[in-house]
């Protein structure tokens, strides 16, 4: 039988029918896999059509066959994501406020193509649509694109930092003035994206929030700071700061009820230093940055936790404490 001209992609068009039309309930003849091959120009008789299946088995495709004779099927058993996983990364991508809503469509989109057709309509049922908080500056998204190339080049990033006003406009930091910041790594906390860096006139590491960073620029200078980020951890690092707010490091020693132990765990990890009790609490010695939100948290557990030391921890806390009742 004379070959069509795209009989060299005939082996593609298979391979590309059934990841997209097949499952375990979907299967699909070897009549249709012809047909299919006719609708793009290809002819095909059947022996032919066992090679190429046999051909992609070989390749590593996971092939089963239904049925029996001329009424079997064929079907991808496995693929290289399952459902769940799947529908772990549309949760990750619609719970992810710096990705804008129309990021977060294409991408739950190419997600469910992982699927093939079938197995994509069930994702889709599953896929919870909220009135989650999203930000709307499309350029969030390749800012992080340039700090990756920025760290993979062992370049500097300088750009303009900004918060918001009770107007809704930005504000920027440093009266408008750019920073300049070697980048070294990039963390999700809290629900948002932080680019960790180095800041060599303050020698000093900094995060800084991606969705708030404006007009960055990749600078010609290399990065600094790689002594300090030789034996740098991250998950130790996200474990001392709250909500990625800055402060200065100190060891607290925090009592707790015991009831807050799985908090606690869940906060510093199951390597915390945690001394049990038995009067019904325990105490915890940690490494913390300082600052408002460390405070917030500790005074959410009410009567059951108490800072014990360092003494000037404790007398920041308590003035904290007055000034906010004083508001009321």
């Amino acid at each position: 039988m004379a070959k069509s001209s795209n009989q060299k992609l005939k082996l593609l068009y298979i391979m590309q029918y059934l990841l997209e039309e097949t499952d375990e309930d979907n299967p699909v003849t070897t009549a249709q896999i012809i047909d299919m091959l006719s609708r793009v120009g290809i002819k095909a008789e059947r022996k032919s059509v066992y090679e190429n299946i046999e051909d992609l088995r070989q390749f590593g495709l996971d092939i089963e066959t239904s049925g029996q004779g001329r009424a079997s099927g064929y079907y991808i058993a496995s693929r290289e994501f399952e459902m769940p996983e799947l529908k772990l990364l549309v949760d990750a991508v619609q719970s992810s406020k710096f990705i804008t809503r129309t990021k977060s469509d294409r991408l739950i989109k190419k997600i469910e193509g992982l699927a093939g057709r079938y197995q994509s309509e069930k994702l889709q049922r599953q896929v919870f649509v909220s009135n989650r908080i999203k930000h709307d500056n499309e350029s969030i998204y390749y800012n992080v694109d340039e700090i990756h190339t920025a760290i993979n080049t062992d370049r500097k990033l300088s750009f303009f930092y900004f918060d918001w006003t009770p107007e809704k406009t930005k504000c920027r930091h440093r009266d408008g003035k750019r920073y300049v910041i070697s980048p070294w790594a990039l963390s999700w906390d809290d629900e948002n994206y932080y680019m960790i860096g180095y800041d060599a006139d303050a020698d000093m590491i900094k995060h800084y929030r991606v969705d708030k960073m404006e007009k960055i620029s990749a600078e010609p200078e290399r990065r600094e700071g790689r002594e300090r980020f030789s034996e740098f951890d991250m998950a130790v690092y996200s474990k001392k700061v709250f909500g990625m707010f800055g402060g200065e490091e100190k060891t607290v020693t925090i009592r707790f009820a015991d009831e807050f132990a799985g908090a606690v765990i869940d906060r510093f990890g199951r390597d915390a230093m945690i001394i049990p009790g038995k009067d019904g609490y325990f105490t915890v010695r940690v490494n913390a940055f300082i600052s408002p939100l460390f405070y917030s948290w500790v005074f959410g557990f009410g009567k059951g936790a108490k800072i014990v030391e360092p003494p000037e921890v404790v007398e920041e806390f308590c003035k904290m404490t007055k000034l906010v009742i004083e508001e009321y």
